[in-house]
């Protein structure tokens, strides 16, 4: 199989998946568009967290949710207060091997537990029905602000 894909764009929930998909972003940036359906399957984890140590295919996978509420400026009734288990789950992957390798994601993960507050990506649609295609992720990939 072969694609001009510059990389995999894992998005956790399926209303983002078909914004982009309704938007064509795959078009403006060559990219492979998963959707995890709010909870990835195994194989779909393996590939994401693990990609720096595939052999095959030699492409990033990028994975989009809004951690850092105040830098994106989520509005305050946007924001979801983390539950017992959002920060059992926090903490619990803060303890795995692969995230201790990636600084990012410790300095996210630490700041959702800190804060004790999350986002879904769909409150970035408080900003305009087109925000996730045309500015947020246009601009996350120029900056390369991804991990």
């Amino acid at each position: 199989m072969k694609s001009d894909a510059l990389f995999i764009l894992l998005v956790e929930k399926d209303a983002a998946y078909m914004r982009l998909a309704e938007d064509r972003f795959y078009n403006r940036f060559p990219c492979i568009i998963v959707t995890a359906k709010g909870q990835p399957d195994v194989a779909t984890r393996i590939c994401s967290y693990d990609s720096a140590n595939l052999t095959t295919p030699d492409i990033k996978w990028l994975g989009i949710r809004p951690t850092d509420l105040d830098k994106y400026k989520i509005p305050e009734q946007c924001r979801l207060p983390m539950t017992d288990q959002d920060i059992k789950t926090g903490k619990d992957m803060l303890e795995e091997d692969f995230v201790k390798k990636n600084p990012k994601w410790v300095e996210e993960l630490t700041l959702m537990v800190k804060s004790r507050q999350k986002a879904e990506i769909q409150a970035l649609s408080n900003f305009g029905f087109q925000y996730l295609s045309e500015v947020y992720l246009p601009l996350k990939l120029q900056e390369k602000d991804w991990i």
